[in-house]
C-alpha cells in the first residue's frame, strides 16, 4: 500500500473517465451542499452546532469509490459529507439540518446525529471518539453474523487521544475485526494544534502498539484516497482484522460556524486551497478530455439545482409532532409504561 501520494495534475490518469465524473460529482455535491448550509446557519435557519466538511471531501469520495452498498459507515459530527456520501438524500439531510420530521433522523438529531438504517450509516456522534469502539462493535456484528462486510470508522485527530480508542484497538486486533479506522487528520483538534496535544504527531504510529497495519494517506488527493481505501478494505474483508488510515487533510472553515480560524495563517489556508481535490479532479477531466468546460458546468448547474430543492423541502417539512418526542428513544417492549 502506499502511504502517500505526489499529485500532479498534468500526469495521465490512472482510473476511468466514469470514476473520475463520479468523484467530481460527489465532492463538488458536498462542498455546494455545505457552503448552503453556512449561509443557511448565518441565517438562522439552522440552529445549534454545525461543523463544516469543506476541504476535506475526497476522504468520503475515495472511500465510496471502494466500499460496497451493505458496508457500514460511522463517524463523528461533521457528518453531514458523509451522510450524503453514503446515499442519503440532500434532502434528508437539510431537513435534518432544520430539525424538520423528513429529516434522516426525523428532526430529532440534526447537524451532528445523522442516520440511516437503509444506507447502513450509523451516525454522527456528538461525544469525541464515543464512535470508535461502536465501529469496532458493528464490524463485531458483521463477523458474528457471517458476512463479507466491513465498517469503516472514522474519526478526528483530536479524537485519538480518547482512551476509548486504545480498549478498541486492542479488541479489534484480537478478533481480527472487519473495521477500518480512519483519521481525518485535519491537523487541528478544534483550536489546538496536534503538535500541541500529542508527542506522536504522526497518527498512523499509534496503530504500532497493537501491530495494526497503519499507514498515513494524502487525503487531499482522491486517487490516493481510493488506493488506500481499496487496499485497507480488502484485508478487512478478507478477514486478517483492522487497518488504521491516517488521511492528511485540511478543513477550509473553522471548527464549527462560531469558530473564526484565528489560530491559523491565511498562507497556511492558501497553501492547503492550492491543492484542492475538487480543482484538481476537475484539472484531470479537462486535460484527459473526459469532460468539457460545458460538461463541468452542467454537473454544477445540476448541484445547485439538487442544492436549492433540499432547501425547499427543508423549508416546506413540517416540525416533529409533540407525539414524536419519546420514539425511537426507548424500546417499546423494554419500556411499556412510557406514555405517547
Amino acid at each position: 500500500m502506499e502511504t502517500t501520494a505526489t499529485k500532479d495534475k498534468k500526469s495521465k490518469p490512472k482510473y476511468s473517465k466514469d470514476l473520475y465524473l463520479q468523484w467530481y460529482e460527489q465532492m463538488q455535491m458536498m462542498r455546494r451542499f455545505e457552503e448552503r448550509a453556512g449561509q443557511l446557519y448565518g441565517m438562522q435557519k439552522i440552529k445549534g452546532f454545525c461543523h463544516l466538511y469543506n476541504g476535506q471531501e475526497a476522504v468520503v469520495a475515495g472511500a465510496i469509490s471502494v466500499m460496497t452498498k451493505q458496508d457500514a459507515m460511522i463517524t463523528a459530527y461533521r457528518d453531514h459529507a458523509h451522510a450524503i456520501g453514503k446515499g442519503v438524500t440532500a434532502r434528508e439531510v437539510m431537513a435534518e439540518l432544520y430539525g424538520k420530521i423528513t429529516g434522516c433522523s426525523k428532526g430529532k438529531g440534526g447537524s451532528m446525529h445523522m442516520f440511516s438504517k437503509e444506507h447502513r450509516f450509523f451516525g454522527g456522534h456528538g461525544i469525541v471518539g464515543g464512535q470508535i469502539p461502536l465501529g469496532a462493535g458493528i464490524a463485531f456484528a458483521e463477523q458474528y453474523n457471517g458476512t463479507k462486510n466491513i465498517c469503516v470508522c472514522y474519526m478526528g485527530d483530536g479524537a485519538v487521544r480518547q482512551g476509548a480508542l486504545h480498549e478498541a484497538y486492542n479488541m479489534a486486533m484480537l478478533w481480527k475485526l472487519p473495521v477500518v479506522f480512519v483519521v481525518e487528520n485535519n491537523s487541528y483538534a478544534m483550536g489546538t494544534s496536534v503538535e500541541r496535544t500529542s508527542n506522536v504527531t504522526e497518527l498512523y504510529k499509534l496503530g504500532s502498539a497493537y501491530d495494526m497495519p497503519s499507514y498515513q494517506v494524502d487525503g487531499m488527493n482522491v486517487e490516493a484516497v481510493h488506493e488506500a481505501m481499496q487496499s485497507a478494505c480488502d484485508h478487512a474483508r478478507s478477514g486478517k482484522g483492522p487497518v488504521f488510515l491516517e488521511m492528511k487533510t485540511y478543513r477550509y472553515k473553522g471548527h464549527s460556524m462560531s469558530d473564526p480560524a484565528k489560530y491559523r495563517s491565511k498562507d497556511e489556508v492558501e497553501e492547503y486551497k492550492s491543492k484542492d481535490p475538487i480543482e484538481v479532479t476537475k484539472q484531470i477531466l479537462l486535460d484527459n478530455k473526459f469532460a468539457t468546460e460545458a460538461d463541468i458546468e452542467a454537473i454544477d448547474n445540476r448541484i445547485a439545482e439538487i442544492v436549492e430543492d433540499s432547501v425547499k423541502f427543508a423549508e416546506d417539512s413540517p416540525y416533529p409532532d409533540a407525539s414524536e418526542l419519546y420514539k425511537d428513544v426507548y424500546d417499546q417492549a423494554d419500556y411499556p409504561y412510557i406514555i405517547e
